[in-house]
């Protein structure tokens, strides 16, 4: 029972269905854990243990009535600190909102607790989802579970490393630019990032609305199916959500393998500075692919060469728009020294947000001033149309791109003081998601000292089961 915390999903839910051990077995064992290891790691920012080990019993209850909504029953999930639980904190790893308790759950919690999943704890990002190593957390920085010197990647740093260091069953991130497949990479875990609508936003706290994604982060493809048949869905209370059905992904994983599917080698992804080991890496997934019988083709996307540009543009407006609302009046850090409204907005925006926010609520308020809006914001919209395009053809001609996740393996912390060459981990991540494709990463191999690496598979928008298929059968063949 004490390693109940190594399975996943499938096995968890199938270690339930035959009373091999109840959900509060499998809860505690989380959490103890947790007491265990995290303390080194660092993924949680707050863990209700008392609430999750409540959830659990009304599992085993739900279970033994065999009343049993779904595999995820009494499955325990670790949940990013930009997602809304009623009752549990919700601070987006930021000092503006330490002490904030949510007064509802956001859509995606709704799902998980009508599926009778357990939400255990809350994990660290960085703040606002903005940044690429977790180092920015208002709190503490997330330590990479295979190597403690080194960072888990990022945003979702807390959940890749709650994941890959077996402190949690399961997590969900959230993906803007590359913020759930970057640090699966890092964290030898499954990333998924749903196409743009595919998962309701309602309840998660905003950081860039036309990007944000709600997706699982998972130690196996089946897994993320399971997680994202939970997940997904049209919401009410998010415009953004079509009307499409949700197929059962897992089932449809079943005989998945790779002969006969043409995947697309993007020529602008495979460039000088890759990392000389991801390059040898990813060179041999596409062995493997093509000996699994796949056919490799050659594409371009012409238009990558401004996604980092358009995205820099993009990103930082829509933040500083969203962020407006942490003003120190409604809710969060107020500041203590203000004598006028002015001073009150002003010395509690500068005291609560860290200065990667800043920087980047400052970028945006830029390209989105008077005189600029066209020049910039304007004309990169138009770029991202182009960008889209370009995925839009080359999926005509093939059914999933095969690419490096991100230039290089896990980094020491610290070693990145560059804001722009932090920004320079998500190159291959940033195009398909101003483009709105679902995309992954998938683990695929180590480093010479022992560093995950994985690969990602890009699919057309809304063919997540087509993607899962793809990486299901990658999965099995890399050994």
């Amino acid at each position: 029972m004490s390693e109940l915390y190594k399975l996943g999903i499938k096995a968890a839910a199938e270690g339930l269905s035959r009373k091999d051990f109840s959900s509060v077995e499998l809860t505690q064992a989380v959490i103890d854990r947790v007491h265990d290891k995290d303390g080194e790691i660092g993924a949680y920012l707050t863990f209700d243990e008392e609430g999750a080990l409540a959830a659990a019993r009304e599992a085993d209850a739900a279970r033994a009535a065999g009343v049993v909504a779904s595999p995820l029953c009494g499955v325990p999930i670790a949940i990013k600190d930009l997602i809304n639980v009623k009752g549990q904190p919700c601070t987006c790893a930021s000092k503006i909102l330490e002490g904030y308790v949510s007064p509802y759950d956001a859509t995606v919690i709704k799902n998980l607790k009508a599926a009778g999943a357990v939400c255990a704890g809350r994990v660290n990002m960085d703040e606002f989802a903005m940044g690429s190593s977790t180092e920015n957390s208002g709190f503490h920085p997330t330590h990479n579970p295979y190597d403690l010197s080194r960072v888990p990647g990022g945003s979702s740093g807390g959940s890749a490393a709650a994941v890959g260091g077996d402190l949690c069953i399961a997590a969900l991130g959230t993906d803007t630019g590359g913020s759930i497949r970057q640090p699966a990479s890092f964290c030898n875990c499954v990333g998924l990032k749903p196409s743009y609508g595919r998962v309701s936003r309602f309840g998660v706290t905003a950081f860039a609305s036309s990007l944000d994604q709600v997706g699982p982060m998972t130690k196996s493809v089946e897994d993320a199916a399971l997680l994202l048949k939970v997940l997904a869905g049209h919401d009410e209370m998010d415009g953004t959500t079509p009307h499409d059905p949700v197929p059962d992904y897992a089932a449809l994983l079943a005989g998945a393998s790779l002969k006969g599917v043409k995947l697309g080698l993007p020529k602008e992804y495979f460039i000088d500075g890759l990392d000389p080991e991801v390059k040898a890496i990813t060179e041999k997934a596409i062995q493997a692919c093509t000996a699994a019988g796949a056919e490799i083709v050659e594409v371009s996307l012409p238009h990558t060469e401004y996604a980092m540009a358009v995205y820099y543009i993009v990103a930082p407006a829509e933040a500083s728009a969203n962020l407006a609302r942490f003003d120190g009046v409604r809710y969060g850090h107020r500041s203590a020294k203000s004598d006028s409204v002015f001073n009150l907005y002003a010395r509690s925006r500068a005291e609560g947000f860290g200065p990667e926010v800043k920087r980047r609520i400052i970028m945006g308020t830029y390209v989105l001033s008077s005189g600029y809006y066209d020049a910039y914001y304007g004309r990169a919209q138009k770029v991202r149309t182009l960008i889209r395009r370009d995925f839009e053809e080359v999926f005509t001609q093939v059914d999933a791109l095969l690419t490096p996740v991100a230039p290089t393996p896990a980094f020491k912390l610290g070693a990145v003081q560059d804001p722009l060459t932090m920004y320079l981990n998500d190159l291959f991540t940033i195009p398909s998601a101003l483009a709105g494709n679902c995309s992954m990463s998938v683990p695929s191999g180590f480093t010479a000292a022992g560093l995950p690496v994985g690969v990602q598979f890009i699919g057309d928008a809304f063919k997540e089961e087509k993607l899962l298929r793809i990486a299901r059968a990658y999965e099995q063949i890399r050994g």
